[in-house]
């Protein structure tokens, strides 16, 4: 059976990062589901609700990533779930044919904001980074919303679940990272 990892957590605490890194490891299929939408149009409805903060309809998302997933490869998503419905949806439709592994990488908030900052500055940040408001809105969504998601999946059924500290150094947490995967015996 193939892997089926899932990073979660918070906006700014690395799941664009450390995709990418494992990535660079592996030959995952890949979806991220936050920069598909993002490279909408500006003008389109869905580009619109997330400028301004907001979670796209979960319609949407699961034809989206429904569209994107094969069994050919082991897969690493970026950006889904974000709600307990999308997380019922995913074990619902995948875990019989995938191992899925939830990776909760956590945060302070306070963190997570100096992180959103830094990548402005530095000219990484994304048009809704920029917005304070939206950035309040996606916080406060994800705490909200996201976070009973994330408390869901980890007393699921047959779903292995890890919280990883990433609050340190991007190497150091990486490593965190690679342990537990070890742990649960991923590729």
């Amino acid at each position: 059976m193939k892997d089926m990892i899932v990073l979660m957590g918070g906006q700014g605490v690395g799941k664009g990062t450390f995709s990418k890194m494992l990535r660079d490891r592996h030959d995952y299929n890949y979806i991220e589901t936050g920069a598909m939408f993002r490279s909408l149009p500006a003008d389109s409805a869905i580009a619109k609700l997330i400028a301004a903060g907001n979670l796209v309809p979960d319609t949407e998302l699961y034809k989206l990533v429904a569209s994107k997933i094969t069994d050919t490869k082991d897969l690493l998503i970026d950006g889904f779930p974000r709600t307990t419905p999308q997380a019922q949806w995913l074990v619902r439709n995948y875990a019989d044919k995938f191992a899925i592994h939830i990776l909760y990488l956590d945060v302070p908030e306070e963190i997570m904001i100096k992180r959103i900052n830094k990548r402005i500055n530095e000219g990484g940040g994304r048009a809704d980074d920029a917005d304070a408001a939206a950035v309040r809105r996606r916080l406060d969504t994800f705490w909200q919303i996201t976070m009973p998601a994330i408390e869901w999946l980890r007393t699921a059924p047959g779903i292995k679940f890890s919280d990883v500290d990433v609050t340190g150094p991007v190497d150091e947490n990486f490593a965190r990272i690679l342990n537990a995967m070890k742990s649960q015996k991923m590729k």
